[in-house]
């Protein structure tokens, strides 16, 4: 069994984890559990973080689950302006934290552009809470207009969760954000998530 710890955000990020991503990969014999920082604020406490866990058990792999909307500006990469899309650009990033952090049993993992992305793989499940056909019909509206779920911009006022409050101002991130999810599945999510896919992919790998 190979173990990996997962560190992320905060609350939303944990649940799904412990209660999704988890289950699905014990079967590859690959044993996550999560470790929230709380938020994001600097780039130097996520690094001095990352490093303490990954010198704590070198047996241990140790990946991230951070959005690529709130990584501080002075986050390795995130100046890079090149690549053909956005899955070229959160590759630098990731590139980029690896080796400034330079542990080899690093994986790191950049959300494009933050969780409530992966709730646009199947926005029929938003039914859930139990929305009118007009705010179904805005968060297909979103999606259809989107290449995929995760090149639903990163903006102040765009971002997906901003999106999902603007039509459903009641949203909760803990306990909607896991339930729909659970609707989708993970295998759908998957599908609709190319970056997100190569993450679990890695994990799978592990074992």
């Amino acid at each position: 069994m190979k173990r990996v710890l997962v560190y992320c955000e905060g609350p939303t990020e944990e649940t799904f984890v412990k209660k999704i991503l988890a289950p699905a990969l014990y079967s590859y014999e690959v044993y996550l559990s999560p470790s929230s920082c709380g938020g994001v604020s600097k780039y130097s406490i996520i690094k001095h973080d990352l490093i303490r866990y990954c010198k704590s058990d070198p047996d241990v792999v140790i990946t991230t689950m951070l959005d690529y909307y709130r990584l501080p500006s002075r986050t390795p990469g995130m100046d890079y302006t090149g690549g053909k899309d956005i899955y070229d650009r959160v590759a630098h990033v990731e590139a980029a934290i690896l080796e400034d952090i330079g542990e080899q049993n690093l994986i790191p993992n950049v959300m494009l552009h933050e969780f409530e992305a992966l709730l646009f793989s199947k926005p029929e499940c938003f039914s859930y809470c139990g929305l009118s056909s007009r705010q179904m019909r805005e968060l297909h509206g979103i999606r259809l207009r989107a290449e995929s779920p995760e090149h639903i911009d990163n903006g102040i006022n765009t971002a997906p969760s901003k999106r999902i409050i603007s039509i459903y101002p009641e949203y909760t991130k803990v306990l909607d954000g896991y339930q729909i999810a659970e609707d989708i599945g993970l295998e759908t999510m998957r599908h609709e998530c190319k970056h997100f896919n190569e993450w679990i992919e890695k994990l799978i790998a592990l074992s």
